[in-house]
């Protein structure tokens, strides 16, 4: 391409680096001199915010200097994770061969939290994915909001896991004060208070308390600092494998957050822990959402007899599947 014609014609980056990396020697490790390997000490917080304002790119390199002069080699996770903790940064992006964390059988973890990544970290060894794991981990633990491990190797990767609701690689996050979990019976009150707005217009079939206390077990739930914020529910069709998604609900406070597609997950991850392959939904406002999601329109023809049989068509819900 033609300089003139680039998107970074006429742009001024500027890339700066320097003794901000304080190290200190490993030492001996069991009888074996490490010399002039080292560990993170100190990051210049202050120097690094400096350039940062003068909107220089700040390049930290994986060698750090001794206050008496000495240089030494430093892990690169360290030294990114270290500056991410001081720097309290938004995320932190680590890269390795792997399209992220893959679990004993070979599949992508997606999300982990700090305090489940133990069992990973030694089933992984001495593999250079624990390092970044761990690094992930320290990071999160250390006030860092957010960590990605993805892919140098696949074309994108990075791109993927930010901008797209699936992502590409695993996210190591901080344990939010958000929880999706299984409801209980404590939480009918939540519920009821949650879904009658919602039944009131029409918008879910109304259920009373027994109801509710009845089907407990069929929810999941979003709670946000003891407070019921979305709910939905899964019901196994009988004789046949599927299953309903119903009454799926999100407080108006909290709508555009992601809280759907959280459900949604999670009602997904049910329906195959039950050996289910095909999951309906049936609504009259939120065809397109759905839609956006991976469901096909279906018909009353194709539901399992045990639901075509209760399907109310005065109520006349279109009807959606999703294969799982």
């Amino acid at each position: 391409m033609d300089m003139a014609a680039s998107p970074m014609q006429g742009a001024r980056l500027r890339v700066a680096s320097g003794n901000l990396v304080t190290a200190r020697p490993i030492g001996v490790l069991e009888g074996v001199d490490y010399h002039h390997t080292g560990e993170v000490r100190r990051v210049d917080r202050k120097g690094i915010n400096r350039l940062l304002d003068e909107r220089s790119i700040v390049l930290l390199s994986p060698l750090g200097y001794s206050p008496t002069g000495e240089i030494f080699n430093l892990a690169c996770e360290d030294v990114a994770t270290r500056a991410a903790i001081e720097l309290a940064a938004d995320k932190l992006l680590l890269f390795g061969a792997e399209p992220g964390l893959l679990d004993a059988q070979g599949r992508l973890v997606r999300e982990i939290r700090p305090q489940q990544v133990a069992p990973h970290l030694e089933r992984l060894g001495s593999d250079y994915q624990a390092e970044l794991l761990d690094a992930a981990a320290e990071a999160c633990r250390g006030g860092v909001a957010r960590s990605h491990i993805v892919s140098y190797v696949e074309n994108g990767a990075l791109l993927n896991e930010l901008f797209t609701r699936e992502g590409g690689g695993t996210l190591v996050a901080q344990e939010q004060f958000e929880l999706v979990r299984e409801a209980a019976i404590e939480d009918v009150g939540g519920l009821l208070e949650l879904i009658s707005p919602l039944e009131e217009q029409g918008i879910l079939v109304r259920r009373s308390r027994e109801v509710l206390e009845r089907e407990i077990e069929q929810f999941s739930v979003v709670e946000r600092e003891s407070t019921i914020i979305a709910c939905a529910a899964l019901y196994p069709i009988a004789d046949s494998d599927a299953g309903e998604l119903a009454c799926l609900a999100v407080n108006p406070e909290y709508r555009h957050g992601g809280r759907g597609d959280d459900l949604l997950e999670r009602i997904e991850t049910r329906a195959r822990a039950l050996g289910l392959k095909t999951l309906f939904v049936l609504t009259t406002r939120t065809a397109h959402w759905f839609r956006e999601r991976g469901f096909v329109p279906s018909s009353v023809d194709r539901l399992p007899a045990a639901r075509a049989s209760l399907y109310n068509y005065q109520r006349n819900s279109k009807i959606f599947e999703k294969a799982l």
